[in-house]
């Protein structure tokens, strides 16, 4: 069996959104409880709690979760409050506790599934089981990795799989503590549209700003939920404090998302009329691009001629300014623009380079 003949019907015992919610680590029985009983006494549409027992941490000497003692209080969540649970694993030891635990649903974390070594370690635990097993985006934006956990896991016959979208790590500083990169979720679920996604907002934000736009996104684009970090004191949180919202606070978000059809019945031939439009001006897009990196090629030649460095800090200047000034003018987003104008200029640096390294 192979990952595209999974049928996943685990999806279909949620209410949709399916919606995760809980603090991001658990502290205290009181903690887990008086979060579970608000999240409970708001009616919100969420069956499943979740906590952090183990916190894999950037740095030493923070706080690495409560450890094996917090999963007593998961069971207490469940027996009291009804909630399935749910917890992250990231080797063997924390497998066999949570099962040990009953717990309903376990998440490989990005910074595990970047490591295949890690997942095989835990799928080889998880042998058999069928619980349901979430795999993270690994910390990178590489596909064939999440993928990879994903094959690691069905190896050892788990079948009951879905994935979650939590962002990728950058370098550079955006208004994201974790980049979406929606391209790649989305070329996962292109190629696997038979394994339930879930958004991971509060990872992807970094604080409560933007949970529910994020979150909204997701959904727009057919994500089947979400797991978002709710806590009963945000402000005092032992981690990740900024992006945690209260009970009451995440049920107003959940209450406020719209769920879209993804029938298209009735609608086929104008979207078919518009996706037409669509096809014929990205093939012109092409086109041009095509036309400007000849273009680049023949400049190429003239610096190799002439001894010319390729990189004009100057030009690139007058190039960024240019793109805000179109985008302002258009009314795009000048992100958006950047992005393209700064994808466009990395190419021609390369025909540009080829040319000048073959003699």
């Amino acid at each position: 069996m192979n990952l595209k003949d999974l049928k996943n019907d685990w999806i279909n015992e949620f209410a949709q959104p399916m919606m995760i919610a809980g603090p991001c680590s658990a502290e205290s029985e009181a903690q887990m409880l008086e979060t579970a009983r608000r999240m409970k006494e708001t009616n919100a549409q969420v069956p499943v709690f979740r906590a952090g027992i183990w916190k894999p941490r950037t740095k030493p000497n923070g706080f690495e979760g409560v450890g094996v003692i917090g999963l007593n209080w998961l069971k207490k969540v469940k027996e009291e409050y009804g909630f399935k649970t749910a917890t992250e694993v990231a080797n063997a030891h924390h497998v066999f506790a949570a099962l040990e635990a009953d717990v309903d649903i376990l998440w490989i974390g990005a910074r595990s599934t970047v490591n295949p070594f890690t997942v095989q370690e835990i799928a080889q635990a998880l042998r058999g089981t069928d619980k349901i097993v979430l795999v993270k985006n690994p910390v990178n934006p590489d596909l064939a990795l999440w993928v990879g956990a994903l094959e690691r896991l069905l190896g050892q016959g788990i079948k009951n799989l879905g994935v979650i979208h939590r962002g990728f790590s950058t370098y550079q500083k955006t208004k994201y503590r974790n980049n979406p990169n929606w391209q790649i979720a989305l070329d996962f679920k292109s190629q696997f549209p038979n394994i339930p996604m879930l958004i991971d907002p509060s990872h992807i934000c970094g604080n409560r700003t933007g949970l529910a736009d994020i979150t909204q996104e997701a959904l727009n684009v057919g994500y089947q939920g979400a797991i978002i970090e709710s806590h009963s004191n945000p402000d005092e949180a032992w981690s990740d404090a900024a992006q945690q919202i209260t009970p009451e606070v995440l049920a107003e978000l959940i209450g406020n998302l719209k769920v879209r059809n993804t029938n298209l019945a009735g609608f086929e031939g104008e979207m078919g009329r518009h996706r037409t439009l669509i096809s014929d001006l990205d093939f012109q897009l092409i086109e041009l691009l095509s036309q400007r990196m000849k273009i680049s090629e023949k400049i190429g030649k003239l610096k190799k001629e002439n001894d010319i460095a390729i990189f004009q800090p100057e030009r690139w200047k007058v190039i960024t300014e240019y793109a805000i000034q179109k985008a302002l003018e258009t009314g795009m987003s000048q992100e958006f623009i950047e992005k393209v104008f700064k994808a466009i200029h990395e190419e021609s640096i390369e025909v540009q380079n080829n040319i000048m390294i073959n003699k």
